[in-house]
């Protein structure tokens, strides 16, 4: 071998051991980077999801299920301020909590001013050294909380965000400053998602008998017809309307109609499964849609809101008002009544309850589609 040849394998040679391994810092240093960027990457996709979905009660267990996976926590709520009096704070989430027995916290509370102030999440102990003696943080405890997140918009409280207990084997639940600023990112996205809800969800409400507008109804019988065409699903619509109602304006005056109006909206609302919409179709008329369901099944729901608005107790100023509604009801099938368009279908109905209103009020009909030749 000539020496120029092993001087440079010897020189090869020197350079192989000179490989230089990195210390157990830059190590540690390399994984915090990655794991950033992963959660950065996740920030995004919670981001994406957050603006696909803006029907307010879905939005608001995404953002639960979303918070739990992300901080490890076995469960979260959420209170959110009250869509009509705008004067509170309500837990929506709280599946333990009867509609009735639902936890507020008023806007003006000392809590949510100081979670406004501090804008950052605070552990049960620290919000009880800044608040003192308050007995909306009673409420508060009641849901075993570990940290109180403020979910804040445009400088506004939009929200309060309760992480419950956390997945670790360690004793201590303490949250890193790191994890703090997290979920506060995440926060960041769920306050803003929650303002765009809130704003759809005024807009297709209306607002006296919290139930959906007629347009809203119609958009969403549209998208259902299509549905159950594919799938090769009923769907029924039933159309309601109240016997003899400006008898109540008239004798009463138009309060006590808008009491009837609130109490029949209520009645017809409980009345339902959750994934059932119901509308104020205008004046004193109701439509409801209910999903998967065929002819038997929709007689069956109709009766039983029209035998209970009959039996019920409508009180006004010590008046006891006998209040009666008329029903049509009809059916989507594929075969044998395949409507084209939601004003057809709701005509179909509105024909029905044409013929109930005809035949003494307080009743509810079926639709017949005409039989094919």
């Amino acid at each position: 071998m000539s020496k120029s040849r092993a001087k440079k394998t010897e020189q090869q040679n020197t350079n192989f051991h000179k490989v230089e391994i990195p210390s157990h810092g830059e190590f540690e240093n390399h994984i915090q980077y990655e794991k950033r960027i992963y959660d950065l990457e996740q920030l995004l996709d919670i981001a994406r999801s957050f603006c696909q979905n803006l029907d307010f009660s879905n939005l608001l267990e995404s953002i639960v299920y979303i918070c739990m996976a992300q901080m490890h926590v076995l469960g979260a709520e959420i209170f959110v301020r009250d869509l009509i009096t705008n004067e509170s704070f309500i837990l929506e989430t709280g599946k333990i909590f009867s509609d009735d027995h639902k936890i507020t916290i008023p806007v003006k509370s000392p809590i949510t001013t100081t979670l406004l102030e501090l804008k950052k999440p605070v552990t049960p102990d620290e919000l009880e050294c800044e608040v003192g003696d308050c007995q909306y943080l009673e409420e508060i405890k009641k849901l075993n909380p570990t940290l109180i997140v403020p979910l804040i918009q445009k400088k506004h409280l939009n929200g309060i965000l309760i992480l419950q207990e956390r997945l670790t084997f360690e004793e201590n639940q303490v949250y890193t400053e790191y994890e703090q600023q997290q979920i506060m990112g995440i926060a960041a996205l769920a306050a803003v998602a929650i303002n765009n809800a809130v704003l759809i969800e005024m807009s297709s409400t209306d607002m006296m008998t919290h139930l959906k507008l007629k347009y809203y109804f119609f958009n969403l019988l549209t998208q259902a017809i299509d549905s159950a065409f594919l799938n090769n699903q009923n769907i029924a619509v039933l159309m309601f309307d109240i016997d003899f109602f400006k008898n109540f304006n008239d004798t009463y005056g138009h309060e006590c109609g808008d009491m009837v109006l609130i109490d029949v909206a209520e009645i017809i609302k409980n009345s339902l499964r959750e994934a059932d919409i119901a509308s104020r179709y205008g004046g004193e008329e109701f439509t409801v849609l209910l999903y998967d369901t065929g002819k038997k099944e929709a007689m069956i729901v109709s009766e039983r809101i029209r035998s209970a608005i009959e039996k019920h107790d409508f009180l006004y100023n010590n008046q006891h008002l006998h209040v009666t509604i008329s029903c049509g009801v009809s059916v989507f099938d594929a075969e044998k009544n395949l409507v084209n368009s939601p004003n057809e279908f709701v005509n179909q109905a509105d024909q029905a309850l044409y013929i109930s209103k005809n035949e003494g009020r307080n009743k509810v009909t079926y639709f017949e589609p005409k039989k094919k030749k």
